[in-house]
């Protein structure tokens, strides 16, 4: 049988340091190109892993055209809409987090693959990385978890650190809430149900703190931002519950080897026909309750700050 053909899209940090090594790495599968927005890093990227290049919108239909499957690697509001048209093409997704920032984006994200009938994944990394993915597993089978605390403390954004992902207009945009809040969801929904309420608060200059409640009756609560003291940075999440207390495993190894585990995910949904628990409508439900968190931390906000009414005396 000939192998699944999976193409790229993007050629940032992300793109550079962990989606194009894993999917060249992978045994399993046939390089089929790379696309960027523009053509000189698109070309050194696919060169280093020697491959084909595209770049610009007229090259999109053809990479589709040679593809069974598309991994993204790009902001979210870009890959969404690129998202539903290779998914239109008959292409497989592999897809980062979040899927989208609109509950809209993310939804016809959704529509389009399931129309296409099309496999999906997405790459939230807790999900895919060994010791993570196994420890979620064991504490959803055990079940009797009465709350969690989850913290996502990120100091991209801190003064004096410097990183690439700095560089990410979505990322000073979108804070902490968008870019770690997919991990911390991405684990407590497993282990204690979809979220049925949301509050939100928001502090300067961005941490948002989330109380959650699900669906087995449990809440939980969640610390997120991306500019943390650098001394305070760090990420957790514990469990407690009638079995004790449980606490996730410091360390999510290997990128590369965790989207190598994503593209296996892709292929065996593909062989059977069978959803992946952490594909585009999960990410699409991912989508809705970070965009309610903003709006619930938006709104709060406003009525902390409106002027308040002189008393009558």
């Amino acid at each position: 049988m000939s192998k699944t053909r999976i193409a790229l899209l993007g050629t940032g940090p992300w793109a550079e340091h962990t989606h194009a090594p894993a999917i060249a790495a992978h045994s399993g599968i046939e390089f089929s190109g790379i696309w960027g927005r523009r053509p000189e890093p698109a070309a050194a990227l696919a060169a280093a892993h020697g491959t084909t290049a595209y770049a610009g919108e007229a090259d999109l239909d053809a990479l589709f055209a040679v593809s069974d499957a598309v991994a993204f690697a790009l902001p979210p509001d870009i890959q969404a809409p690129l998202a539903v048209r290779a998914a239109a093409a008959g292409c497989h997704l592999i897809m980062d987090k979040p899927v989208a920032t609109t509950v809209a984006d993310a939804r016809a994200v959704a529509d389009a693959a399931a129309a296409a009938g099309v496999a999906s994944v997405v790459f939230c990394t807790l999900r895919f990385a060994a010791d993570t993915a196994v420890w979620i597993d064991e504490q959803a089978a055990k079940g009797g978890w009465f709350t969690a605390h989850a913290y996502w403390l990120g100091g991209l954004f801190a003064p004096g650190r410097t990183s690439p992902f700095a560089d990410s207009p979505w990322r000073r945009e979108k804070g902490g809430l968008w870019d770690v809040g997919p991990h911390a969801l991405s684990a407590l929904i497993p282990l204690l149900g979809d979220v049925t309420e949301v509050t939100a608060v928001r502090s300067e200059p961005d941490l948002t703190h989330l109380v959650l409640r699900h669906v087995s009756g449990a809440a939980s609560t969640a610390a997120l931002s991306l500019s943390a003291p650098h001394a305070s940075a760090g990420t957790g999440l514990e469990l407690r519950g009638e079995h004790g207390t449980a606490q996730l495993p410091e360390g999510w190894g290997d990128p590369v080897a965790s989207f190598g585990t994503a593209i296996d995910a892709l292929l065996e949904s593909v062989r059977t026909g069978e959803p992946h628990p952490c594909d585009v409508r999960f990410g699409l439900r991912l989508t809705e309750i970070l965009a309610e968190a903003e709006a619930e931390a938006e709104a709060e906000a406003e009525a902390r700050t409106a002027p308040r009414p002189k008393s009558a005396g």
